[in-house]
């Protein structure tokens, strides 16, 4: 199975989407990377494979996007994910 591929931006929902549940091995590479303190340029070329210095408003609005949706995840998603799993 090959990596998913990724939108410019995750859902805005309030409930937990496939796009979610496909990309949740992301949402824990972007928060690990924050944790380390590693430049979002860097970030954004290993995990999407964006280049920032050709493509700079993407990249940022593509790392921004999906780091604000892994908050989003360990903050409420993270909890519906659980009791979805019970089901």
């Amino acid at each position: 199975m090959g990596k998913p591929g990724f939108s410019d931006a995750p859902p805005t929902s309030e409930t937990i989407t496939d796009y979610d549940r496909q990309h949740l091995a992301t949402y824990l590479r972007l928060l690990d990377a924050e944790a380390d303190g590693a430049e979002w340029q860097e970030v954004v070329r290993i995990i999407f494979g964006i280049d920032a210095n050709q493509d700079p408003d993407r990249a940022e609005r593509v790392h921004a996007s999906h780091l604000a949706r892994a908050h989003w995840m360990t903050a409420h998603g993270y909890d519906a994910l659980l009791r979805s799993s019970y089901h």
